[in-house]
């Protein structure tokens, strides 16, 4: 997951708003949103590779998602998949800043992460590259691979574009629509995260189109203040034709 766009209690009718990205290598296998068979209250896709997913929501009202933190000079091959993270909280019962709090001691056996994880009641980030958790501000958030709400230009990009869309009636083909922006950042305001400009440039999209790789899905989640969860994914191919599309709506109930 590569973009995560977020309002946290800055909507009268949605509690939480979440407009995401899954940016991938098109040769790694994963599973399309579903409620997993082992564990039939988490609704999330699924890494095939590893097992764990990039986001997810329980019908418990939990919540957590994941971005890389994109540091190649620092990447390991045999670290543990981070896709744990995600699948670690959706499946238990911390509260957010404790797991969240737990994570930061362990943090250093992983691959560059950030992770957000919530209860419906508070909503935690945590940064591999970060030595304290935090509770996150209500209000209009973006994650890519690099810090929350750090200023690239596709993270200004989407959240300009999402406070606009709070502003009127709310549907989620307009989520869907920001997220597809293919377009490209200018030279001068691309971030140095340690890949080629080439490379950095083609990263710079919100909805990215490259050779093997990109944004293999798009995934919208709606949490109304009556408690009902709408949850909704769709699928591309490498060329960015949207190939499927998974709803699910269910209201959420507090036991596990």
């Amino acid at each position: 997951m590569c973009l995560i766009l977020f309002a946290n209690g800055a909507h009268p009718r949605y509690r939480l708003v979440v407009a995401a990205n899954r940016d991938e290598w098109f040769r790694r296998p994963s599973a399309p949103a579903a409620f997993w068979e082992d564990q039939p209250h988490v609704l999330a896709g699924r890494d095939l590779e590893q097992g764990g997913t990039w986001l997810g929501v329980t019908r418990s009202g939990r919540f957590s998602a994941l971005t890389n933190f994109r540091d190649p000079a620092s990447k390991r091959d045999r670290a543990p998949s981070r896709g744990a993270l995600v699948t670690g909280f959706l499946t238990g019962t911390r509260e957010p800043l404790d797991y969240a709090a737990m994570l930061t001691a362990t943090a250093d056996a992983y691959n560059g992460f950030n992770l957000l994880a919530g209860d419906g009641e508070r909503l935690a980030y945590v940064s591999s590259r970060r030595t304290q958790p935090e509770q996150v501000a209500p209000g209009v958030h973006g994650l890519s691979n690099g810090l929350l709400d750090e200023s690239w230009p596709k993270v200004r990009k989407g959240r300009e574009g999402l406070a606009r869309l709070l502003s009127r009636d709310l549907v989620a083909e307009d989520l869907f629509g920001l997220l597809k922006n293919e377009s490209l950042a200018p030279e001068e305001e691309l971030p140095s995260t340690g890949v080629s400009r080439e490379w950095e440039r083609l990263l710079s999209a919100m909805h990215i189109v490259a050779d093997g790789y990109g944004t293999r899905c798009a995934t919208v989640v709606l949490i109304d203040t009556d408690g009902v969860a709408d949850f909704r994914e769709r699928t591309f191919d490498a060329s960015g034709r949207p190939v499927a599309e998974v709803t699910h709506r269910f209201s959420i109930s507090a036991a596990r």
